[in-house]
């Protein structure tokens, strides 16, 4: 339905006001995109009405609210959307664990919307809260989350645990949880599942280039060992850095780099640490043609093209996500944690919280629920499912004394790579410029990796970017 052109959509606001529409297409399950797209249109529209009576009582709270509330009364189950992303075996999982939670009681009903990938959900979420059609529930990075939450547009869960007897903070990862937190000691989420980029390779390659997995001790040590593997000719590339900034941020992190200054006044990311290591990635890629970098795509499609690449043994291994475990053969791939840069420093990649939110724009009903599924999708048993079928760290301390994952893991030993690997992982630091810093850097890893641009030229450019952000949003 094109929202424009469309009289009887125009003529039911005029009758029902813009709020109740809103609720009213929610309802229906309309396509949340159509209603995004009108969002920029809703007040020239609600304008030809000929009343400005949006349904809304003395208190400023609109009917379709209260005749919500009623009907919870009346048994009716309260609907619960929830936005996500993720690849196809994460996909599944969820809507498994969704379908046995609304199974599971007679409250809620959580339906489901699927996005491209996490920036699409932070921005489709950004979109449909300033046009009052957004979800109940999201999963987000914990930057966006945190971002949200400075503007008060996702829920402080603080009262909610307080009061509910059944939760417990330290059922939790604390690396994980800590990251839901901002300053104050507000809680903007739960974590739904960690994250840690671990080391793919090919199991033939390796042995092929009588490379032993274990004497991988360095990033110097993978670079001599992607050479060798190509020497062959069999492997196009040695090694395949996942495309992003992220690769290149661990391996910073594993030399020592920092984001900030100690003060946290001055963004450090053109630091010696950072572009000795940005430049042998380049050198890498672009000098000795030892690695290489899948770009663009739609949504997921470069990661998986990475992947192919050694499933199909053109690569000779790449760095991907933890979560990537259920779409690998095993009988092909094997997994390692990530090194140290070198000899004099220690291993020290991100170990990232997803997290999932509840949106402020929601009832208190539906932030009730979309609070009742977050401690549901973090209980052990799905906890257990979820790290068992996807491969992303649990966030639940208590799936380690589980006896199916335990067993699991004693059979899938690379399963717990990432969790031990997060153990003695970095932290992102909190962000004030809303996300500027690590889009800088975004910018400055496409140069190096794609444009062969110098590493030094990158991060020079990107740091004062960087800063220029950093200043504004301390006020300087």
């Amino acid at each position: 339905m094109h929202m424009l052109t469309d009289v009887s959509a125009w003529k039911r606001i005029c009758e029902l006001g813009i709020l109740e529409w809103i609720e009213e297409k929610k309802k229906m399950r309309k396509k949340v995109v159509s209603l995004l797209l009108a969002g920029t249109m809703l007040a020239t529209m609600i304008s030809g009405c000929g009343s400005t009576d949006s349904g809304k009582n003395e208190t400023g709270t609109s009917e379709s609210k209260n005749q919500t509330a009623n009907a919870n009364e009346s048994g009716e189950k309260t609907e619960i959307e929830f936005w996500y992303s993720g690849g196809k075996t994460a996909v599944g999982v969820v809507q498994e664990i969704v379908d046995t939670y609304n199974a599971s009681q007679d409250k809620y009903v959580v339906t489901t919307v699927t996005q491209a990938d996490y920036a699409e959900t932070y921005e489709k979420l950004q979109a449909g809260i300033a046009g009052g059609v957004a979800p109940d529930l999201v999963l987000l990075d914990k930057g966006s989350a945190r971002s949200l939450s400075d503007k008060q547009l996702v829920v402080d869960l603080s009262a909610m645990m307080a009061e509910d007897s059944e939760f417990e903070e330290s059922d939790y990862v604390s690396a994980f949880f800590e990251q839901v937190k901002d300053g104050s000691g507000k809680v903007f989420g739960i974590p739904a599942y960690g994250t840690t980029q671990v080391l793919y390779y090919n199991i033939a390659a390796f042995e092929e280039a009588g490379v032993d997995p274990a004497s991988i001790k360095t990033w110097q040590d993978l670079g001599e060992a992607a050479k060798k593997i190509t020497e062959g000719g069999k492997y196009t590339y040695g090694w395949e850095p996942m495309w992003g900034p992220d690769n290149l941020i661990d391996a910073a992190f594993s030399n020592g780099a920092t984001i900030f200054s100690e003060d946290g006044k001055t963004v450090n990311i053109n630091s010696p640490e950072w572009v000795e290591v940005w430049e042998a990635f380049r050198n890498w890629i672009h000098t000795d043609k030892t690695m290489a970098i899948h770009s663009g795509g739609q949504g997921w499609e470069y990661w998986y093209n990475t992947i192919d690449d050694v499933l199909a043994n053109t690569a000779g291994g790449y760095t991907g996500s933890s979560g990537d475990q259920a779409d690998l053969d095993f009988s092909i791939v094997g997994a390692i944690e990530q090194p140290a840069w070198k000899d004099t420093t220690s291993s020290s990649p991100m170990a990232v919280a997803l997290t999932m939110s509840a949106v402020a724009a929601s009832s208190e009903e539906e932030q009730a629920g979309a609070y009742d599924f977050m401690k549901y999708f973090t209980n052990v048993e799905n906890q257990a499912k979820w790290s068992m079928s996807t491969g992303y760290v649990p966030v639940n301390l208590n799936v380690m004394d589980d006896a199916s994952y335990k067993a699991y893991t004693e059979e899938n030993p690379q399963a717990l790579v990432p969790f031990n690997q997060a153990s003695h992982g970095s932290v992102y630091p909190y962000d004030p410029t809303n996300g500027a810093i690590y889009d800088a850097l975004k910018i400055a890893a496409d140069k190096v990796e794609i444009d062969g641009v110098s590493a030094q030229e990158a991060l020079d450019e990107a740091q004062k970017t960087a800063q220029a952000a950093l200043d504004e949003a301390l006020g300087n």
